[in-house]
């Protein structure tokens, strides 16, 4: 790499050679930035030391030529780590922050994570959002997005398949039989994600109208514009009922149930969530990297941990 001259952005003033009987006790060379595009790390101020003590001129140089050479090097790897935008679905907020946290760890590269419902995430890549990887709650946004191009092709799998769970903490329903107060709400509200922005809502509406429930409860529901406003309504009692994620459902933080019931998965279509590499990543190591990651045991065992079905 050629120091100093022309276009090259990284300048070291050159040591002048000192005077005999005024030779300082160290030289310090100051690596530069002309630009923020041109900084390898935000705010990464270097200096380069070099003792002279019984060095003699050339020894000097000499270790100065190799100190620059090391601090190159580090910079070389800093340079390195990106930082990777992932949109992901409300319902698989809490799984995808500990696997960005894991891929951190991992990679040295840092992960910024989005979370809303798929439609709205959708909806904003379609519009220009710079996002690296979506991580959706269906399969249809990804299959949309690899088609108009702005997905990229062959990149797009199946990451989790996701439940639901009937869910209160309704004192009144302790002990009861959950599906059974589908039919008896009276004024208690329902709450359930929006179907037509959120792929846990679309499911929600399937069981409720094969069950023949939807005309019994509809006049109470409650829609939530994702899944995790949907537990929202439920877990303050703004809603008695609630047809949650029955990830949401395991989690530790919930007050406890007072009742709940697993939604068979044959009474929706299959919770089938798919992640896909986007347009905008198509260089970009660290999306690469995660999507990877994504595919690996570490992912797959937080994923099952969190009570999702990882496809074999």
């Amino acid at each position: 790499m050629r120091i100093g001259g022309g276009e090259n952005p990284y300048r070291v003033p050159s040591p002048r050679r000192p005077r005999p009987g005024r030779y300082s006790s160290s030289w310090l060379a100051t690596l530069r930035f002309t630009s923020d595009e041109q900084r390898p790390a935000r705010g990464l101020r270097v200096a380069i030391v070099v003792p002279s003590d019984n060095l003699g001129y050339l020894g000097v140089m000499r270790r100065l030529r190799f100190s620059i050479f090391f601090l190159f090097a580090t910079i070389a790897e800093v340079a390195g780590a990106e930082t990777v935008t992932v949109a992901v679905a409300s319902n698989f907020a809490r799984p995808a922050q500990e696997i960005a946290e894991r891929f951190e760890e991992w990679s040295g590269h840092s992960v910024r994570v989005t979370t809303a419902s798929t439609g709205k995430l959708y909806a904003q890549i379609v519009n220009g959002a710079p996002f690296d990887v979506l991580l959706a709650a269906d399969k249809e946004r990804p299959r949309l997005l690899e088609e108009s191009g702005l997905g990229i092709e062959g990149t797009r799998f199946t990451y989790a398949v996701g439940a639901l769970t009937l869910w209160s903490r309704d004192a009144d329903l302790d002990g009861k039989d959950c599906k059974e107060q589908l039919t008896k709400l009276g004024a208690k509200r329902l709450a359930i994600a929006n179907p037509l922005t959120a792929p846990y809502g679309v499911a929600a509406k399937q069981f409720l109208v094969g069950a023949g429930l939807w005309s019994i409860v509809e006049p109470q529901l409650v829609f939530g514009e994702n899944i995790s406003q949907a537990l929202h309504f439920v877990a303050s009692g703004n809603a008695s009922l609630g047809l949650i994620s029955r990830s949401q459902a395991l989690d530790a933080r919930l007050p406890a149930a007072t009742c709940q019931w697993p939604v068979p998965a044959s009474m929706h279509e299959p919770l089938e969530q798919q992640a896909i590499l986007l347009l905008r990543a198509l260089s970009s190591e660290a999306a690469t990297g995660f999507v990877g990651f994504l595919h690996g045991p570490v992912a797959r065992q937080i994923i099952s941990d969190h009570g999702y079905t990882v496809p074999q």
